[in-house]
């Protein structure tokens, strides 16, 4: 498996959203919901309407953890998915990333992986770009916002502050900086 790189660049993070939203809106929200909240993609594709509609918050039980989570639905979100619910008239059991494919199934990871790995290739993102990138760029521009570690290791119920450092690309940012300014002579 390849490792993934967040979006260091804010303005690469706006052309990413504003080509999925030319293309196709569901998509658009995805990866909104992706940056915005920081769940994983598989925690992201079981998310349905109701989830969304007229909430402030996420409620579930992660895939992966198996632990309960609650948390704030950022209002830039709040707002891109309560027009989406609404302009399509979405009902509350829809699966909010529908396929279209089958009767009221989410779309696949593998479905999730091109839309957004073609997306980062279509705009001209550098690196390796994969369905984790979103939850990792949404750790990586929290942590230089606020240099709040400890609260983002709890955001995604990391074992350790390490960890998730070196998941969001701290870590190899700072490895890099030093590397660059290391001289010998």
């Amino acid at each position: 498996m390849n490792s993934v790189e967040p979006i260091r660049e804010k303005n690469d993070i706006v052309n990413f959203v504003e080509y999925l939203k030319e293309r196709n809106e569901r998509d658009f929200i995805l990866a909104m919901t992706g940056f915005y909240s920081g769940y994983r993609i598989s925690d992201l594709l079981s998310l349905k309407v109701k989830d969304f509609r007229d909430r402030d918050y996420f409620y579930f039980r992660e895939q992966k953890t198996n632990k309960q989570t609650k948390i704030l639905i950022n209002p830039e979100l709040k707002k891109a998915a309560n027009e989406y619910i609404y302009c399509n008239y979405l009902r509350d059991n829809e699966y909010m990333f529908k396929s279209q494919k089958g009767y009221n199934q989410p779309i696949t990871r593998q479905r999730a992986y091109v839309i957004l790995s073609s997306a980062a290739k279509a705009i001209g993102l550098q690196g390796s770009f994969g369905t984790h990138s979103l939850r990792k760029t949404m750790g990586y521009h929290y942590y230089k916002q606020t240099k709040d570690v400890v609260t983002l290791k709890m955001i995604f119920n990391h074992s350790s502050i390490d960890v998730t450092l070196l998941y969001i690309g701290v870590t190899q940012d700072i490895i890099n900086k030093q590397l660059k300014d290391f001289k010998l002579f």
